[in-house]
């Protein structure tokens, strides 16, 4: 088929179905994020395959995988779905009374757990007829590449040097303590930095590849070593598993003190010294002069801006 034919033939929706089909690697979750049929994404699945004379997405045990084909083509449907988005989002600006864009955030759980609740209310507020996405940073998610692929439109979370590569807007910062059982040792006798550092330590998984978090990062530049026997990926689980053990959880006060009253747990200084973490919202150069980008990068400025500061002085 000439190129121009095939040109003819393939409008932008299609190249919404292939970015969304090989991003999600799964037919049915296409579906459901692209708010169609499963038959009617098969079919245009089918469509692609036959201009790009290549199956696209492939079987690989019980999921998918896309080809080398398929993987080219993520990158370039992304642009495209970006230009077209600011094509005309951003010449006629970005009214939030009337829009109807999707915005996806990638954010971790630790956060103050009034930060992500007042955000979505402050989006859909004033712009009831958006959709919003959530989504959590791990291990297995390189929230570089999904910003650069335009997959998500701002990451939130805390660094101790954030990544240069990247537009960057200081949010909130916080005071780092650990957490502990009532029946912990420490909360009588209190500890020493030798006692800290020797004492069984939880730590959250990581939150893209790679990542060591800012308490292990921070001890390794004073060129010490915490004694971590467990790790959890789901970090609002760790509270509870602290309760009921000798586990040390270092972590931000403001979401320390969310269960202080409510579980078995007491609030310890550290007695090692730590900068307070900061926290960041962080989006890639494709998107830094797009109205809809803008307008959400305010919000959640405005949000953090409203968190109580008092937050101890570490």
């Amino acid at each position: 088929m000439r190129e121009h034919a095939i040109f003819d033939k393939i409008d932008l929706h299609l190249i919404r179905v292939l970015h969304t089909v090989l991003t999600e690697r799964s037919v049915s979750r296409a579906a459901v994020r692209l708010g169609m049929h499963q038959p009617a994404v098969s079919a245009s699945l089918k469509r692609l395959r036959e201009f790009a004379q290549d199956p696209l997405l492939v079987r690989a045990g019980s999921g998918m995988v896309p080809t080398e084909a398929g993987m080219r083509m993520i990158e370039p449907s992304a642009s495209i779905l970006r230009g077209a988005q600011m094509l005309f989002a951003d010449a006629r600006g970005f009214d939030a009374a009337s829009a109807t864009h999707s915005f996806r955030i990638a954010a971790s759980d630790y956060l103050d757990s009034r930060f992500l609740p007042r955000l979505v209310a402050q989006i859909k507020s004033h712009a009831p007829l958006c959709h919003i996405d959530i989504v959590p940073l791990s291990g297995e998610s390189d929230y570089r590449l999904h910003l650069a692929q335009g997959d998500v439109d701002v990451v939130i979370g805390n660094w101790n040097t954030p990544p240069d590569d990247l537009h960057l807007g200081v949010l909130f910062d916080d005071e780092v303590v650990s957490l502990v059982a009532d029946h912990h040792p420490a909360v009588r006798r209190g500890w020493s930095a030798e006692e800290w550092l020797s004492a069984e330590h939880v730590a959250p998984g990581q939150t893209h590849p790679g990542a060591r978090g800012v308490i292990d990062e921070h001890l390794e530049r004073l060129g010490l070593q915490r004694n971590i026997t467990a790790r959890v990926a789901h970090f609002s689980l760790i509270p509870a598993i602290v309760a009921s053990t000798l586990l040390v959880l270092t972590t931000g006060r403001a979401y320390c003190e969310r269960f202080v009253g409510r579980l078995p747990v007491t609030i310890l200084s550290c007695p090692v010294s730590f900068p307070r973490m900061r926290y960041y919202q962080l989006w890639h150069a494709r998107s830094n002069t797009s109205a809809a980008g803008r307008w959400l990068r305010e919000r959640i400025r405005v949000v953090a801006a409203d968190l109580p500061q008092d937050r101890g002085s570490g």
